[in-house]
């Protein structure tokens, strides 16, 4: 459920001052771990630092993300891979294509005209 258009949008007021404090230009990355802050256009050329948990996850913020919010943008969980035994030997088949691509390539003596 969205928030009411009454109330507006929810954006932390402690992020906004360092917004507001900062230039576009600096490359320093300001960090804030309220995850449901809604991106303003204020915060367009800024890079913003996400906690997810873990770490602070630098969030680069341009026109299109205005409206969304910040959490959308730094992942909490870390996708490892699907499937088993299938998986593994199509990798390998994958992998051994891939090496003897490279090694034809290199093996062929260059042109000399």
């Amino acid at each position: 459920m969205s928030r009411s258009l009454k109330k507006g949008p929810y954006v932390n007021e402690d992020l906004m001052k360092k917004i507001n404090k900062a230039r576009p230009e600096d490359k320093t990355m300001i960090k804030t771990w309220d995850r449901a802050c809604t991106i303003t256009p204020e915060m367009v050329g800024f890079t913003i630092g996400v906690h997810n948990g873990r770490q602070h996850l630098p969030v680069r913020v341009v026109e299109d993300m205005v409206g969304h919010k910040l959490g959308e943008f730094s992942p909490t969980k870390k996708f490892i891979v699907h499937g088993g035994r299938k998986a593994k030997e199509e990798e390998k088949e994958a992998a051994q294509k891939a090496a003897a691509a490279s090694t034809a390539t290199v093996a062929a003596p260059p042109k000399t005209a």
